[in-house]
């Protein structure tokens, strides 16, 4: 019994290592902390944001947030939402995924931009849970979208 309720706790703390990573990346985007949103990937990982790209590696990564589109949004006040994981555990790797929505402040209003689909892939190392790979599309009746969250 201790051994299966050791499992049960690693799995518990894992998710909420992971919900808490997620969790992270929309305050961080929005005080402009480039270096901190990069910090969440391994030094490898990749950001693919449907209709705008795909960033490898922390540096390219950094580089979304200090970029002109999202200081863009920072300019006018944006908001990044994303909404609790629903979390895959295989060992020291894991899939989540999970809806964003990026509001951004428009003639005294907030309206919503950008609707997204998330699935992230995490693997854990010495210095915790990372982000592998981040997958990012518009839910905008594409079936590439819908399969991000199957």
């Amino acid at each position: 019994m201790p051994e299966r309720l050791a499992e049960r706790l690693r799995a518990l703390e894992d998710r909420e290592a992971i919900r808490d990573l997620i969790a992270r990346y929309g305050p961080l985007a929005d005080s402009g902390q480039a270096e901190a949103v990069a910090a969440l990937f391994a030094e490898d990982g990749v950001y693919a944001v449907g209709g705008m790209g795909e960033a490898q590696g922390r540096a390219a990564i950094a580089a979304l947030i200090s970029g002109p589109v999202h200081q863009s949004l920072m300019a006018d006040g944006c908001a990044h939402v994303l909404t609790s994981p629903v979390i895959a555990l295989e060992g020291d790797r894991a899939v989540a995924r999970c809806h964003s929505i990026v509001f951004r402040h428009e003639d005294g209003e907030w309206a919503p931009v950008r609707v997204a689909a998330n699935r992230w892939e995490l693997t854990r190392g010495k210095a915790g849970w990372q982000v592998t790979r981040r997958d990012n599309a518009l839910l905008d009746g594409s079936a590439a979208a819908r399969a991000l969250l199957s």
